[in-house]
């Protein structure tokens, strides 16, 4: 960032407007960057050129959907940088009609560079804490021999009640890494601090509960279905796939790891030794790619447990075997 930040300020001119659309500690855009652009321009920001802080709002594999879903977030460092902000975005951009926003669909200026970029924090670091709760509730459930699944849709049954599905890991760019930058800011937020530290440890609770089931995983061909961080993508960034064959490996097992979208090649490049066929005797679904949904014991005809960290699977299918989930 620092580096791009330079070389726009190397062919900065006047008038131009800057915007920056990524996620950002709070504060970042009016004392890190307007400094720099300045520095590098000889140029006054909010003066002769405009900026910005819009966050990207999107998710990968639905990039162009999601710029006509959801409102266009603005926070300019002036009056003046909002306005031109808000005039590019309305120009460039369409919006869905959606009665269900408190204004119309369209840009938003929250009125500051640092209330956008705070806007960006939350509404990421709000989906951390609310899938810890129900990290936290599952686990629960486990020891009360519960099925929290059903408690959470019994709550959420009202309108006042939204927590999240628990699951084995929370992975990809934005979800573990948002509440750091916000914890940065604010190091007093005990909540998102201890809702980060419940959802990392899941992958090793998970390992735990096979292990519960399974008995001694030493030496045990553990078969983990789903190197990428959630269904349908392309991507390992901080997927749980890791951590999981890490605890795996702790115990004894043998993680060996396959996935529809990968090459044995390509999960080798990542550290990951790809299953080849070997007899497998556990598995562990770790990504919730549609490919999974329909898998039973005869996909996988010497597997004792299959631990669904992603509740996709159908357990009547798997009478006779044993189809553990977390949270009951």
């Amino acid at each position: 960032m620092d580096s791009a930040t330079e070389a726009v300020a190397a062919g900065l001119r006047p008038g131009t407007l800057v915007s920056y659309e990524t996620t950002l500690p709070v504060g970042t855009t009016r004392e890190r960057w307007a400094p720099m652009l300045e520095a590098g321009s000889g140029l006054t920001a909010g003066k002769d050129f405009h900026l910005v802080f819009s966050p990207e709002r999107v998710l990968t594999g639905r990039v162009f959907a999601d710029l006509r879903r959801y409102p266009k977030l603005v926070g300019g460092i002036g009056a003046a940088s909002a306005l031109a902000g808000v005039r590019f975005y309305e120009a460039v951009l369409d919006f869905d009609a959606r009665d269900d926003l408190p204004r119309a669909n369209g840009v938003w200026d929250l009125g500051s560079a640092e209330a956008s970029e705070m806007a960006k924090l939350a509404e990421t670091t709000y989906r951390d804490v609310n899938i810890g709760l129900a990290n936290q509730f599952a686990r629960f459930a486990d020891r009360q021999g519960l099925d929290v699944v059903k408690v959470i849709e019994a709550c959420n049954s009202q309108p006042y009640s939204h927590i999240h599905r628990p699951g084995i890991a929370v992975g990809g760019h934005c979800i573990p890494i948002y509440p750091q930058m916000y914890l940065w800011n604010d190091p007093e937020a005990t909540v998102v601090r201890e809702a980060r530290r419940a959802n990392a440890a899941m992958p090793a609770y998970a390992v735990e509960v096979l292990a519960a089931a399974y008995g001694d995983l030493e030496g045990a061909n553990v078969l983990v279905l789903g190197a990428a961080y959630r269904g349908g993508v392309k991507e390992t960034a901080f997927s749980g796939v890791f951590p999981l064959v890490a605890s795996l490996r702790e115990h004894g097992a043998v993680p060996l790891v396959s996935d529809p979208m990968y090459s044995e090649a390509e999960l080798e490049a990542e550290g990951l030794t790809p299953h080849r066929g070997e007899a497998v005797t556990a598995a562990v679904i770790q990504a919730d790619h549609a490919e999974y949904r329909t898998l039973a014991p005869a996909d996988l005809p010497e597997v004792k447990v299959l631990l669904d960290g992603r509740r996709i699977t159908d357990p009547t299918a798997w009478q006779g075997r044993h189809h553990i989930t977390l949270g009951g």
